[in-house]
């Protein structure tokens, strides 16, 4: 299959750029490849001007009357814009949140091991959501929670900043989002 049907069949996936034959209206504003405005001319005289250069004719603004198009490489610009789009993505961080969930009278050693994983979670970069669970008769006593709470964020004072201070008691949980402290 040859380059120019390729290019045809991602113009018909691509309903948003018109390449080509599936340019209609005439005249049409023409752009040469080098950037210089050619003037408006018939469609047909800027496809015999875009095949004598071997490039195609791209519809670049369907909007405006008498539409502008212009001679370029389309395959060349769908790679190069792909390829600046992945490099993008490469270099973009995302933060995830991760979540820990206690009891309002965990252990100390529960507490220890819980506030381990949260301290490699913040190592790598994520944000912590520390939730205190309460149930049955644990709501009798919410002061124990935010207590809890208190005694966490001293515990995490030297890798982790509160981003987000516990409000109240939500749906039987109390939270609180802490971050990376950055060094």
């Amino acid at each position: 299959m040859s380059i120019r049907k390729h290019l045809e069949r991602w113009c018909r996936i691509d309903d948003k750029v018109r390449i080509n034959e599936n340019i209609r209206l005439s005249p049409v504003r023409l752009i040469d490849a080098d950037g210089t405005q050619v003037g408006i001319i018939p469609l047909d005289e800027a496809r015999a001007r875009a095949a004598e250069q071997g490039m195609d004719l791209v519809e670049v603004a369907s909007d405006s009357r008498p539409i502008v198009v212009r001679v370029m490489d389309w395959g060349k610009h769908r790679f190069e814009t792909a390829k600046k789009a992945r490099e993008a993505r490469k270099k973009e961080t995302r933060i995830q949140i991760k979540q820990v969930k206690l009891r309002p009278n965990i252990g100390d050693h529960d507490l220890e091991t819980k506030l381990g994983h949260a301290k490699r979670f913040l190592a790598e970069g994520d944000k912590v959501k520390l939730t205190i669970m309460f149930r049955g008769r644990d709501m009798r006593r919410p002061e124990y929670g935010h207590k809890l709470l208190q005694k966490v964020t001293e515990m995490l004072a030297e890798v982790a900043i509160v981003e987000s201070a516990p409000v109240g008691i939500v749906n039987r949980d109390l939270s609180m989002v802490v971050v990376p402290r950055r060094t």
